[in-house]
């Protein structure tokens, strides 16, 4: 007879042989390394907790999304296709072509957008589709910009792939020096991330600087993803989007649009979560070369539930509707003036082309964030978290915090003037 031990001494050593190891490279996320930091410190009692650490907007969402839910209730009860509804992907289609003045017809929705459940998964899984085994006979490098959105790099690092991480500093504009990637790192690039306003910096990309990314895509046969989220909530002028780049490259090249190839190699971004502050709402697409966009879909296919219909309903009215986008604007300009007044200048501010952050220089951010909690109950989030040290060179983001301005106007010229008290 053939015993078998099943007691949890046993488990136990079996489970320590499962998992994949991949995970074990990288550190924790950025919100749960600041709990663990703060942990130890209670906040003075007599002050009200700030909390400026997750870009989640606290403006009221737009009356159309409950109105619009509630229309479509019957949806529910139904599984939404993963390419989502033609009303959805003629919606974006027609915003995209909009904000960004490409020409008409240029854009086919149907062959070119997919509806994403928010941005952070799709961001993510856009490695399992571009990284492959090996690229010019060597392990596949994806780039990125340091600072960072932290799944930039779990996807690299989960696809197998080595994470390079491209210092974005103020030497730089906050965004990666193009001019300095070599032949021999490009020809193993399988993927480029690039955020686009920056986070955390604000910093937007100009024509130029797009055109020459799509150019060195193309050359070397990589994946340009362009995370656009923060495209909508700009100070002065509307930032430049990548489509709008490619499609005046293609013009300026002679081709014609009906050849399919404006978008080749390049995929764009944009969600409701900032634009609409709808973060709870999970809605988003992306949209871009049509070879890629079908294979997106086939892998969604496999990993990922598709948005529900009343959901889709929802964003398909807030995609057509801009009174409440400039509303939203308009508040976090408010915002900005208020941070402006209080902080005078200190810590390296300035005005950001995009997005709704302060990066300031404070010395040390890990301290800085400390302080800031134990003796003004005000939560920021170290730079260090978002960014990592290359070899011979310091962690860009060490020195720095990063500053959510996401709560009313009056919170956060009170919380500038606590970080200008604390800080000194």
């Amino acid at each position: 007879m053939v015993s078998a031990d099943f007691s949890v001494n046993s488990g136990a050593v079996f489970t320590e042989a499962i998992g994949n190891d991949r995970l074990d490279l990288l550190t924790d996320y950025p919100f749960t390394r600041l709990a663990n930091l703060l942990a130890p410190i209670t906040p003075r009692a007599n002050v009200a907790p700030v909390l400026l650490t997750v870009g989640e907007p606290q403006h009221t969402p737009p009356a159309i999304i409950e109105e619009t839910l509630r229309a479509s209730a019957s949806g529910w009860n139904k599984y939404p296709p993963v390419g989502g509804t033609p009303e959805f992907r003629a919606a974006t289609g027609d915003w995209l072509t909009r904000r960004y003045d490409l020409p008409a017809g240029l854009l086919h929705a149907d062959s070119s957008i997919l509806p994403l459940s928010g941005t952070r998964e799709a961001l993510f899984m856009l490695a399992l589709l571009a990284v492959p085994t090996q690229k010019a006979g060597r392990q596949p490098a994806v780039l990125m910009p340091n600072p960072f959105y932290a799944p930039y790099e779990g996807a690299t690092v989960m696809a197998g792939a080595e994470p390079v991480f491209l210092s974005a500093t103020r030497e730089t504009g906050f965004l990666p020096d193009l001019d300095a990637l070599t032949p021999e790192l490009l020809e193993r690039t399988a993927l480029f991330y690039l955020c686009t306003p920056a986070n955390p910096q604000g910093a937007a990309a100009t024509p130029a600087y797009l055109a020459k990314a799509i150019g060195l895509a193309r050359q070397y046969g990589f994946v340009l993803a362009v995370d656009e989220c923060y495209a909508e909530i700009w100070l002065d002028a509307p930032p430049v989007g990548a489509l709008q780049v490619a499609a005046k490259l293609h013009e300026t090249n002679g081709l014609p649009y009906a050849d399919g190839k404006p978008w080749s190699n390049l995929l764009v971004f944009h969600s409701l979560s900032k634009r609409s502050s709808a973060a709870g709402l999970r809605s988003g697409f992306v949209a871009g070369d049509p070879a890629l966009i079908g294979r997106f879909s086939r892998l969604r296919s496999y990993g990922c539930a598709g948005m529900p219909l009343p959901i889709l309903a929802a964003s398909t009215a807030l995609w057509r509707d801009e009174a409440h986008v400039e509303e939203n604007r308009a508040a976090y300009r408010a915002k900005f003036a208020a941070a402006e007044a209080e902080l005078g200048g200190r810590y390296g501010y300035y005005r950001p082309a995009g997005g709704f952050f302060l990066w300031l220089e404070v010395g040390n951010g890990e301290e800085a964030a400390r302080r800031l909690w134990a003796e003004g109950a005000v939560r920021v989030l170290p730079g260090a978290y978002l960014s990592r040290s290359n070899p011979g060179e310091p962690n860009p983001g060490e020195a720095f915090i990063r500053v959510a301005l996401v709560q009313d106007t009056d919170t956060v010229a009170q919380a500038c003037a606590s970080i200008v008290r604390i800080l000194g």
